[in-house]
């Protein structure tokens, strides 16, 4: 073998590199790694201005800083819904000199009312009522301490009741300017709807829940109408009857709310992937009442078979002048 093919099968190695000499760092510099991972707020999608104290008090962020799933959706509705309610306030706001008042009906744990006041109201708190109605007497009582925990007490209170029955409470003033409902069941979104009309209230934003009065209605008239009236085929098996109520219902509210000169917009509060209770009814008061609303909810009362039931007419109650139309 020559020389050169004996090179040849020799392995070939790289020349070794000098180590690069070590930087000096101080200690402090040291101590703690920079960490690039987002904040809970962040990961939320909330402002940072928003009280993490408040989150934690929800059980939406947990003791350690991360997030509980468990409520994660519950938030996210309430926070599409406070989007969708802050324009309200600041226009009322900017109208009223800075005051304002909201009143959330079926509070629960009053999430809504408490993302409302540290979100939009607590850096200008003077003039603010935010106010929860609520039947369970322990929410209530856990809210009232949240509320002095966090030091939102002179703004926040809540009340213990129906919503039925909190027209003439002694701690909600005489006019309210914004009334709330997020999954009110049943007839309490109506009662939240009769409060503020009977309250004067400037603005609503409800999204209604569980509604099965008026598909009682119908069930009760289906088996003689049928064979009479064609329409009554929208509501003749089960599931129907149960489906048309509930989207009859928030038609009847949306149609009561323009009779008492609302101007009323109807939308998807979040993806139906997050609540099937997905409809969100904003009103605002532009005129004094619409007449020509007020006719076409009498109208469809009548095709539907509900034109003279008491009960019906009671709770869609229209304005004065027409109750007698």
């Amino acid at each position: 073998m020559t020389a050169t093919q004996s090179a040849l099968k020799r392995p070939l190695t790289m020349p070794k590199q000098a180590k690069p000499a070590r930087q000096q760092t101080s200690k402090s510099a040291s101590s703690k790694p920079v960490s690039n991972k987002p904040t809970a707020l962040e990961l939320l999608g909330l402002p940072p201005g928003q009280s993490l104290g408040l989150l934690k008090a929800l059980h939406i962020v947990t003791r350690e800083g991360g997030i509980n799933q468990d409520s994660r959706r519950k938030l996210k509705q309430v926070l599409h819904l406070t989007q969708f309610i802050r324009p309200l306030i600041d226009d009322i706001r900017a109208k009223q000199g800075g005051s304002v008042s909201v009143v959330d009906h079926g509070a629960g744990k009053s999430y809504l009312g408490f993302m409302l006041y540290d979100w939009c109201l607590k850096d200008e708190p003077e003039g603010v009522m935010v106010a929860g109605v609520e039947t369970r007497s322990d929410l209530v009582e856990k809210s009232r301490a949240l509320a002095q925990q966090l030091g939102f007490e002179r703004a926040m209170r809540f009340v213990n009741l129906p919503s039925a029955q909190a027209t003439e409470h002694p701690d909600l003033p005489p006019t309210v300017d914004l009334v709330t409902a997020l999954h009110a069941c049943n007839t309490a979104t109506d009662d939240a709807i009769a409060f503020g009309l009977k309250k004067q209230a400037k603005a609503f934003a409800l999204v209604p829940c569980c509604q099965a009065e008026v598909a009682a209605m119908l069930k009760q008239g289906k088996a003689s109408a049928l064979g009479k009236r064609s329409l009554v085929e929208l509501w003749r098996h089960p599931l129907h009857t149960r489906e048309f109520g509930s989207q009859l219902t928030n038609v009847l509210r949306t149609l009561q709310l323009e009779a008492h000169g609302y101007q009323v917009t109807v939308t998807e509060l979040v993806g139906w992937e997050h609540s099937m209770k997905n409809e969100l009814i904003i009103a605002r008061k532009h005129q004094r009442s619409n007449p020509q609303a007020a006719k076409r909810m009498l109208a469809l009362l009548s095709d539907v078979g509900l034109g003279t039931d008491p009960r019906i007419l009671e709770r869609f109650f229209l304005p004065d002048q027409h109750q007698d139309t």
